[in-house]
Protein backbone atom coordinates (compact mmCIF):
# COMPACT_ATOMS: atom_id res chain seq x y z
CA UNK A 1 0.00 0.00 0.00
CA UNK A 2 1.32 3.50 -1.29
CA UNK A 3 2.08 6.28 1.36
CA UNK A 4 -0.38 9.54 1.81
CA UNK A 5 0.18 12.44 2.46
CA UNK A 6 -2.55 13.87 4.53
CA UNK A 7 -2.57 17.49 2.16
CA UNK A 8 -4.80 17.55 -0.77
CA UNK A 9 -8.14 19.42 -2.74
CA UNK A 10 -10.47 18.25 -4.86
CA UNK A 11 -14.08 19.53 -6.89
CA UNK A 12 -16.58 17.62 -8.49
CA UNK A 13 -19.60 18.99 -9.79
CA UNK A 14 -23.02 17.98 -11.22
CA UNK A 15 -26.50 17.82 -11.81
CA UNK A 16 -29.56 16.22 -11.12
CA UNK A 17 -33.26 17.72 -12.28
CA UNK A 18 -33.39 21.12 -11.31
CA UNK A 19 -30.64 21.06 -9.31
CA UNK A 20 -26.55 21.90 -9.67
CA UNK A 21 -24.08 20.78 -7.15
CA UNK A 22 -20.84 21.22 -6.68
CA UNK A 23 -18.29 19.98 -3.88
CA UNK A 24 -15.17 21.19 -3.10
CA UNK A 25 -12.88 19.03 -0.50
CA UNK A 26 -9.54 20.44 1.52
CA UNK A 27 -7.81 18.19 3.65
CA UNK A 28 -4.41 18.97 5.59
CA UNK A 29 -2.39 17.97 8.52
CA UNK A 30 -4.65 16.60 11.55
CA UNK A 31 -3.87 14.09 14.99
CA UNK A 32 -6.83 12.29 13.60
CA UNK A 33 -9.73 13.09 11.35
CA UNK A 34 -11.64 15.50 11.55
CA UNK A 35 -14.02 16.09 8.48
CA UNK A 36 -16.20 19.27 8.72
CA UNK A 37 -18.92 20.02 6.29
CA UNK A 38 -20.76 23.06 5.17
CA UNK A 39 -24.07 22.28 4.04
CA UNK A 40 -26.97 24.56 2.53
CA UNK A 41 -30.29 24.54 4.69
CA UNK A 42 -32.31 21.42 4.63
CA UNK A 43 -29.64 19.23 3.17
CA UNK A 44 -28.10 18.45 6.84
CA UNK A 45 -29.78 15.22 7.36
CA UNK A 46 -27.30 14.06 4.71
CA UNK A 47 -24.00 14.69 6.92
CA UNK A 48 -24.09 11.57 8.89
CA UNK A 49 -23.74 9.38 5.75
CA UNK A 50 -21.11 11.91 4.14
CA UNK A 51 -19.10 11.03 7.48
CA UNK A 52 -19.35 7.69 7.47
CA UNK A 53 -18.19 7.48 3.68
CA UNK A 54 -14.97 9.81 4.33
CA UNK A 55 -13.77 7.66 7.35
CA UNK A 56 -13.79 4.42 4.72
CA UNK A 57 -11.60 6.16 2.59
CA UNK A 58 -9.44 8.56 4.75
CA UNK A 59 -7.44 7.31 8.29
CA UNK A 60 -6.29 10.89 9.43
CA UNK A 61 -6.37 14.55 8.48
CA UNK A 62 -8.63 17.83 9.24
CA UNK A 63 -11.05 17.90 5.96
CA UNK A 64 -13.53 20.69 4.88
CA UNK A 65 -16.23 19.67 2.56
CA UNK A 66 -18.12 22.59 1.05
CA UNK A 67 -21.60 21.81 -0.93
CA UNK A 68 -22.88 24.46 -3.11
CA UNK A 69 -26.22 23.99 -4.54
CA UNK A 70 -28.68 25.99 -7.14
CA UNK A 71 -32.02 25.09 -7.89
CA UNK A 72 -31.79 25.75 -12.23
CA UNK A 73 -35.57 25.36 -12.42
CA UNK A 74 -37.84 26.33 -9.47
CA UNK A 75 -40.84 25.96 -11.18
CA UNK A 76 -42.11 29.38 -9.78
CA UNK A 77 -45.78 30.43 -9.78
CA UNK A 78 -47.69 33.50 -9.54
CA UNK A 79 -50.90 34.32 -7.56
CA UNK A 80 -52.68 37.69 -7.11
CA UNK A 81 -54.89 37.70 -4.17
CA UNK A 82 -57.82 39.53 -5.89
CA UNK A 83 -59.83 39.79 -3.12
CA UNK A 84 -57.21 42.02 -1.54
CA UNK A 85 -56.25 44.21 -4.66
CA UNK A 86 -60.18 45.12 -4.78
CA UNK A 87 -59.37 46.01 -1.23
CA UNK A 88 -56.33 48.40 -1.75
CA UNK A 89 -57.87 49.95 -4.80
CA UNK A 90 -60.67 50.39 -3.57
CA UNK A 91 -58.95 52.50 -0.50
CA UNK A 92 -56.84 54.26 -2.69
CA UNK A 93 -59.45 55.48 -4.90
CA UNK A 94 -61.40 56.89 -1.78
CA UNK A 95 -58.28 58.63 -0.15
CA UNK A 96 -56.98 59.97 -3.67
CA UNK A 97 -60.43 61.42 -4.22
CA UNK A 98 -60.48 63.20 -0.39
CA UNK A 99 -57.20 64.65 -0.93
CA UNK A 100 -57.23 65.36 -4.58
CA UNK A 101 -54.19 63.01 -5.32
CA UNK A 102 -53.22 61.53 -8.85
CA UNK A 103 -54.46 58.13 -9.16
CA UNK A 104 -52.15 55.29 -8.26
CA UNK A 105 -50.25 53.20 -11.23
CA UNK A 106 -51.42 49.21 -10.81
CA UNK A 107 -47.88 47.66 -10.19
CA UNK A 108 -47.27 50.22 -6.85
CA UNK A 109 -50.12 48.25 -5.61
CA UNK A 110 -48.79 44.95 -6.58
CA UNK A 111 -46.10 45.73 -4.79
CA UNK A 112 -48.17 45.85 -1.37
CA UNK A 113 -47.43 42.67 0.71
CA UNK A 114 -50.33 40.29 0.49
CA UNK A 115 -51.38 41.66 -3.06
CA UNK A 116 -49.19 39.27 -5.29
CA UNK A 117 -47.66 35.78 -3.76
CA UNK A 118 -44.37 33.66 -5.71
CA UNK A 119 -44.15 30.64 -4.86
CA UNK A 120 -41.92 27.93 -5.82
CA UNK A 121 -43.66 24.56 -7.12
CA UNK A 122 -43.39 21.94 -4.84
CA UNK A 123 -40.55 19.15 -5.43
CA UNK A 124 -41.31 15.85 -6.09
CA UNK A 125 -40.13 13.01 -3.19
CA UNK A 126 -38.43 10.95 -6.42
CA UNK A 127 -36.62 14.00 -7.57
CA UNK A 128 -35.48 14.56 -3.81
CA UNK A 129 -34.20 11.83 -3.33
CA UNK A 130 -32.61 11.54 -7.01
CA UNK A 131 -31.10 14.87 -6.13
CA UNK A 132 -29.53 13.89 -2.71
CA UNK A 133 -28.22 10.25 -4.23
CA UNK A 134 -26.37 12.46 -6.83
CA UNK A 135 -24.87 15.05 -4.34
CA UNK A 136 -23.72 11.99 -2.35
CA UNK A 137 -22.33 10.23 -5.24
CA UNK A 138 -20.21 13.40 -6.38
CA UNK A 139 -19.02 13.37 -2.58
CA UNK A 140 -17.34 10.06 -2.80
CA UNK A 141 -15.83 10.79 -6.09
CA UNK A 142 -14.46 14.00 -4.71
CA UNK A 143 -12.89 11.63 -1.88
CA UNK A 144 -11.21 9.49 -4.43
CA UNK A 145 -9.94 12.33 -6.09
CA UNK A 146 -8.82 13.84 -2.42
CA UNK A 147 -7.61 10.39 -1.70
CA UNK A 148 -5.65 10.03 -5.36
CA UNK A 149 -3.69 13.68 -4.52
CA UNK A 150 -2.86 12.59 -1.05
CA UNK A 151 -1.11 9.07 -2.54
CA UNK A 152 0.35 11.24 -5.56
CA UNK A 153 2.03 13.35 -2.67
CA UNK A 154 3.16 10.56 -0.32
CA UNK A 155 4.61 9.25 -3.30
CA UNK A 156 7.14 12.30 -3.08
CA UNK A 157 7.49 12.03 0.45
CA UNK A 158 8.90 8.82 0.78
CA UNK A 159 11.82 9.41 -1.41
CA UNK A 160 12.25 12.59 0.73
CA UNK A 161 12.15 10.35 3.93
CA UNK A 162 14.18 7.91 2.50
CA UNK A 163 16.81 10.86 1.65
CA UNK A 164 16.61 11.89 5.05
CA UNK A 165 17.08 7.92 6.29
CA UNK A 166 20.25 7.69 4.02
CA UNK A 167 21.29 11.11 5.89
CA UNK A 168 20.75 9.24 9.16
CA UNK A 169 22.43 6.57 8.53
CA UNK A 170 25.81 8.35 6.97
CA UNK A 171 26.04 10.49 10.60
CA UNK A 172 25.54 7.38 12.59
CA UNK A 173 28.10 5.20 10.24
CA UNK A 174 30.41 8.10 10.78
CA UNK A 175 30.10 8.53 14.42
CA UNK A 176 30.48 5.04 14.74
CA UNK A 177 33.99 5.12 13.57
CA UNK A 178 34.82 8.50 14.53
CA UNK A 179 38.60 7.75 16.40
CA UNK A 180 37.45 9.62 18.96
CA UNK A 181 35.13 6.53 19.94
CA UNK A 182 38.05 4.12 19.39
CA UNK A 183 38.79 2.85 23.31
CA UNK A 184 42.64 4.12 23.08
CA UNK A 185 41.76 7.59 22.70
CA UNK A 186 38.96 7.04 25.57
CA UNK A 187 41.86 5.51 27.96
CA UNK A 188 44.13 8.76 26.55
CA UNK A 189 41.44 11.15 27.45
CA UNK A 190 41.04 9.59 30.94
CA UNK A 191 44.81 9.69 31.16
CA UNK A 192 45.23 13.29 31.07
CA UNK A 193 42.49 13.99 32.98
CA UNK A 194 43.73 11.95 35.82
CA UNK A 195 46.87 13.67 35.04
CA UNK A 196 45.53 17.24 35.38
CA UNK A 197 43.94 16.08 38.32
CA UNK A 198 46.99 14.81 40.17
CA UNK A 199 49.16 18.02 39.45
CA UNK A 200 46.80 19.90 41.35
CA UNK A 201 48.56 18.12 44.65
CA UNK A 202 45.85 16.86 45.99
CA UNK A 203 45.18 13.86 47.80
CA UNK A 204 43.06 11.52 46.15
CA UNK A 205 42.03 7.95 46.79
CA UNK A 206 43.19 5.67 43.98
CA UNK A 207 40.79 3.08 44.43
CA UNK A 208 37.85 6.19 44.62
CA UNK A 209 39.98 7.42 41.26
CA UNK A 210 39.82 4.40 39.64
CA UNK A 211 36.16 3.91 39.64
CA UNK A 212 35.31 7.74 38.68
CA UNK A 213 37.58 6.96 35.80
CA UNK A 214 35.47 3.81 34.90
CA UNK A 215 32.03 5.52 35.35
CA UNK A 216 33.42 8.32 33.25
CA UNK A 217 34.31 5.70 30.82
CA UNK A 218 30.98 4.41 30.71
CA UNK A 219 28.84 7.50 30.18
CA UNK A 220 30.97 8.63 27.06
CA UNK A 221 30.25 5.71 25.28
CA UNK A 222 27.79 6.00 23.09
CA UNK A 223 27.66 2.57 21.88
CA UNK A 224 23.63 2.02 22.77
CA UNK A 225 22.83 4.71 20.99
CA UNK A 226 24.73 4.26 18.21
CA UNK A 227 22.68 0.69 18.09
CA UNK A 228 19.71 2.17 18.80
CA UNK A 229 19.91 4.59 15.64
CA UNK A 230 20.88 1.94 13.43
CA UNK A 231 17.51 -0.24 14.59
CA UNK A 232 15.57 2.93 13.96
CA UNK A 233 16.70 3.60 10.27
CA UNK A 234 15.89 0.28 9.61
CA UNK A 235 12.12 0.26 11.17
CA UNK A 236 11.44 3.07 9.44
CA UNK A 237 12.68 1.77 6.12
CA UNK A 238 10.00 -1.06 7.02
CA UNK A 239 7.12 1.34 7.59
CA UNK A 240 7.95 2.99 4.02
CA UNK A 241 8.26 -0.04 2.33
CA UNK A 242 4.62 -1.03 3.75
CA UNK A 243 3.04 1.97 3.21
CA UNK A 244 -0.83 3.00 4.18
CA UNK A 245 -1.53 5.05 7.71
CA UNK A 246 2.08 4.83 9.29
CA UNK A 247 1.85 8.26 10.21
CA UNK A 248 2.18 7.99 13.75
CA UNK A 249 4.61 5.31 13.89
CA UNK A 250 6.67 7.36 11.56
CA UNK A 251 6.51 10.35 14.47
CA UNK A 252 6.93 8.32 17.19
CA UNK A 253 10.23 6.93 15.67
CA UNK A 254 11.29 10.54 14.76
CA UNK A 255 10.94 11.53 18.38
CA UNK A 256 12.96 8.86 19.38
CA UNK A 257 15.75 9.77 16.79
CA UNK A 258 15.82 12.56 18.26
CA UNK A 259 16.07 11.34 22.10
CA UNK A 260 18.94 9.23 21.33
CA UNK A 261 20.78 12.04 18.70
CA UNK A 262 20.51 14.50 21.85
CA UNK A 263 22.27 11.83 24.64
CA UNK A 264 25.01 10.98 21.68
CA UNK A 265 25.80 14.75 21.52
CA UNK A 266 25.40 15.24 25.27
CA UNK A 267 28.18 12.08 25.73
CA UNK A 268 30.76 12.75 23.13
CA UNK A 269 34.26 13.38 24.40
CA UNK A 270 35.53 14.65 21.49
CA UNK A 271 34.02 18.15 19.43
CA UNK A 272 34.82 16.09 16.30
CA UNK A 273 31.65 13.38 17.61
CA UNK A 274 29.55 16.43 18.65
CA UNK A 275 29.80 18.28 15.16
CA UNK A 276 28.63 14.92 14.04
CA UNK A 277 25.73 14.77 16.28
CA UNK A 278 24.62 18.14 15.91
CA UNK A 279 24.29 17.54 11.96
CA UNK A 280 22.46 14.47 12.99
CA UNK A 281 20.44 16.98 15.03
CA UNK A 282 19.09 19.01 12.17
CA UNK A 283 18.23 15.53 9.76
CA UNK A 284 16.51 14.11 12.20
CA UNK A 285 14.86 17.57 12.38
CA UNK A 286 13.99 17.72 8.65
CA UNK A 287 12.89 13.80 8.78
CA UNK A 288 10.65 14.79 11.61
CA UNK A 289 9.12 18.04 9.77
CA UNK A 290 8.34 15.72 7.06
CA UNK A 291 6.37 12.74 9.35
CA UNK A 292 4.15 15.43 10.14
CA UNK A 293 2.83 14.93 6.84
CA UNK A 294 2.32 11.39 6.60
CA UNK A 295 -1.23 10.07 6.86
Amino acid sequence: MALASMTGFARTQGTSGAWSWAWELKSVNGKGLDVRLRLPAGWEGLEPGLKQAASRVLSRGNVNANLSLTRTDPGVSVRINEDVLRAVMSSVRRVATDLDAPPVRLESLLGIKGVMEVSEAEESEAARRAAEQSVIAGFEAALASLAAMRAQEGTALAVVLGERLDGIARLTAAAEANPARRPEAIRAKLAEQIRTLMDTGANFDPDRLHQEALMLASKVDVREELDRLVAHVAAARAMLAEGGAVGRKLDFLAQEFNRETNTLCSKANDVSLTAIGLELKGVVEQFREQVQNIE
